[in-house]
């Protein structure tokens, strides 16, 4: 953070100011020209929220796959179609076995399997052929998601999560005083709260990682030089296998998350495919930060386009992409 504000004091003391106002939005009570310029304060500060969890999902989702395409550059566009796969999967053994927990732990290691199979069988024999590598997993994506409504059919499912993330709890921000002078609280879902609590969590994870483990420098070093690592005694291949299999355990992970959110149907997987691609491209390739930064963005751009002009809310997911891509083709986070 110190290198940043040194090298770019302008932009630090921009951030500090926009996030000086984004608290003020939130705790204040608005003044009525306020709320006659922008809408009830419910409403925006809900959108914010959805907008700030929906990110949280996009991240848990583009996380393997920043994993995937964006450190180890394997362009694996049947992603989706892990994250579809897997709410399936942990939907049917939630609801046979009756608990979620069980369904999410499956969903995690039966896609996570899958993807270590996809390694080795598939991306191992076409190491930097990123044209056949897309060719030949939009195939599978095809393929897959044709079993996937063969076997599920086109029916929306969506499964409940535990009895204690039910509901709604208050948060400390004023929606609106009453006339009578008391003050009426925001409430927000719990399941919402977790799905962000648990993207920190797998963010702050990723990082610790990648960065301050051996295993992760083993990663990062046979990214730059994958010979002179195997020349130093290492199983290239055994560790490229592990990281592909966990970052498609973490888009099964996601897919019960997201499922249970907000539901699961056919098609789905193509949405969560361009959204990781999205997030990847705008937060720089194989940056965990960069991938929490992007999704952030495309969250709140989705949410409140959705909110404020439903009409043209779309473009704001494009224009984002296009403004970082003509001001930093690198990425918010990625280095040249």
């Amino acid at each position: 953070m110190r290198p940043f504000i040194e090298r770019h004091t302008f932009w630090a003391i921009v951030l500090v100011l926009i996030g000086a106002v984004i608290l003020w939005l939130i705790f204040a009570v608005w003044p009525d020209w306020l709320v006659a310029a922008v809408g009830r304060k419910k409403t925006f500060v809900t959108t914010l929220l959805n907008g700030i969890t929906l990110g949280g999902l996009y991240f848990l989702v583009a996380s393997g796959f920043t994993l995937v395409f964006g450190l180890m550059r394997n362009v694996n566009l049947a992603h989706g179609s892990m994250y579809l796969l897997g709410a399936y999967i942990g939907y049917d053994v939630a609801e046979a076995s009756g608990n979620w927990f069980l369904g999410l732990a499956v969903a995690f290691l039966a896609i996570a399997l899958s993807g270590i199979l996809l390694q080795v069988l598939i991306f191992r024999h076409m190491e930097g052929q990123d044209l056949r590598q897309a060719l030949v997993t939009i195939g599978i994506s095809i393929v897959a998601a044709d079993l996937m409504l063969a076997i599920w059919t086109g029916t929306t499912y969506q499964f409940a999560p535990p009895e204690w993330l039910f509901g709604a709890t208050n948060l400390p921000i004023v929606s609106v005083i009453k006339a009578s002078g008391v003050p009426v609280y925001l409430k927000y879902p719990i399941y919402r709260l977790s799905v962000l609590a648990v993207a920190v969590a797998v963010g702050i994870a990723l990082w610790l990682f990648l960065n301050r483990t051996r295993i992760g420098m083993m990663i990062r070093a046979g990214v730059n030089d994958r010979d002179m690592l195997s020349a130093s005694g290492v199983n290239v291949q055994f560790i490229f296998a592990v990281v592909f299999g966990i970052g498609a355990g973490l888009a099964g992970f996601a897919g019960v998350i997201g499922g249970t959110a907000l539901s699961i149907a056919p098609g789905e997987d193509v949405r969560y495919l361009l959204a990781s691609l999205i997030v990847v491209i705008v937060g720089g390739l194989g940056s965990v930060t960069g991938a929490a930064i992007g999704a952030l963005l495309i969250g709140l751009a989705e949410q409140f386009g959705l909110a404020y002009f439903p009409t043209y809310g779309v473009i704001l997911t494009f224009l984002i992409l296009v403004v970082v891509l003509a001001v930093r083709p690198q990425g918010i986070m990625g280095e040249r």
